[in-house]
C-alpha cells in the first residue's frame, strides 16, 4: 500500500465536519516532507516528529511519521526562512537519509474518530484514557476536557500527573494545597483575556491543567484567586505533554483504519522540559 493511500484512508475514516468542513487546500493535515507515491514499510505515530523520534522511526524500518504536530517550528511548515539555517539542513538530511515521509494529523483527529458508535476526539480522548479519567468526565463525551474527580489537593494531582504521564516535572500556579475535584484542560492560553476561562473557574473549577499558559493573563487570575483565598490551582503540563497520548490513542483504530498490513508503533517525542530545583 502506498503512503499516499495510507493518508487517504486515514483522512476517510475520520469525521470532517465537527469543526467545520476540512478542506484539502487549508487543513493543516498535509505532507510535510518526503514522497508519498512510495509503499508504506511501517508506520510510527508521535506528537512531534523530533530527531530522536526520526531516528527511531528508521531503525525499526518505518518510512512514513504520522505527526499531530508542526515539523519545522512554525505554523504552515514554511520553509522558506529556514535554507540557511543549521537546524533546518540537519533535520532535512536526516529525513532524507532514512527516505521517510512525515504527514501531520491534526484537523481529522480532533475532528473525530469513530467509536461505540459515534465519532470522539482522538487527543482528548487519549488524555483522558492515559489518566484513567474516562469514568470523570463531566462536559462533552466525545470531547472529553473537564473531569470531576476524586478529591485529591493541586500538589498530589500535579505528582499523579508527572508519574501517569512520564514527565520530568511540572509547574503549579495558585494555591498547591488547593483541594481539587473539578479539573478542566482548557485551550490554548496564549495571551488573550481568556474570559471564559476565568468565567469557568469563577463557577466552579477548581484547577486548570494546561498547555501554553502565558504569565500576564490566566496565570495572574489564578494566582490572585489563591491569594485570596478562593483555593484555586494551575497545572502547567505544557501543550505536546497533553496531546501526546492522544497519538498513542491512535493505534487502537489506526490499523482497522487503512487496513494496511505493515509494522505500526507509537514513539514518544517525550517530554521537552528540563527542570532545575534551587
Amino acid at each position: 500500500m502506498l503512503i499516499s493511500e495510507v493518508i487517504g484512508r486515514v483522512k476517510a475514516y475520520c469525521g470532517n465536519d465537527w469543526d467545520g468542513p476540512i478542506y484539502d487546500d487549508t487543513t493543516r493535515d498535509q505532507v510535510l516532507w518526503g514522497a508519498a507515491d512510495v509503499e508504506c514499510t511501517g508506520i510510527v505515530t508521535t506528537c512531534f516528529a523530533s530527531a530522536d523520534v526520526i531516528r527511531v522511526a528508521a531503525a525499526r524500518g518505518a518510512n512514513l511519521i504520522i505527526c499531530h504536530e508542526a515539523l519545522f517550528w512554525n505554523h504552515g511548515d514554511h520553509t522558506c526562512w529556514l535554507e540557511d539555517n543549521k537546524t533546518f539542513q540537519a533535520k532535512r538530511a536526516l529525513l532524507d537519509e532514512a527516505g521517510i515521509a512525515v504527514w501531520r494529523l491534526h484537523d481529522h483527529i480532533h475532528s473525530g474518530a469513530p467509536e461505540d458508535g459515534r465519532f470522539v476526539d482522538s487527543i482528548f480522548m487519549g488524555l483522558a484514557e492515559k489518566l484513567g479519567w474516562r469514568g470523570y468526565v463531566t462536559g462533552n463525551p466525545d470531547r472529553p476536557m473537564s473531569f470531576e474527580i476524586p478529591e485529591t489537593s493541586a500538589l498530589d494531582l500535579a505528582r499523579f500527573l508527572v508519574g501517569r504521564l512520564g514527565l520530568n516535572g511540572t509547574r503549579i500556579v495558585g494555591d498547591a494545597n488547593a483541594r481539587v475535584r473539578t479539573v478542566m484542560v482548557p485551550m490554548h492560553l496564549i495571551g488573550g483575556p481568556d474570559n471564559m476561562v476565568t468565567a469557568q473557574m469563577d463557577a466552579g473549577v477548581d484547577c486548570l491543567v494546561t498547555m501554553e499558559a502565558t504569565d500576564f493573563t490566566t496565570s495572574e487570575y489564578v494566582r490572585d484567586s489563591a491569594q485570596l483565598g478562593l483555593g484555586k490551582a494551575m497545572i502547567c503540563i505544557g501543550h505536546f505533554n497533553v496531546e501526546e497520548p492522544g497519538m498513542e490513542y491512535m493505534l487502537r483504530w489506526l490499523p482497522e483504519a487503512t487496513g494496511a498490513d505493515v509494522p505500526m508503533s507509537f514513539v514518544p517525542s517525550g517530554d521537552p522540559w528540563t527542570y532545575v530545583l534551587p
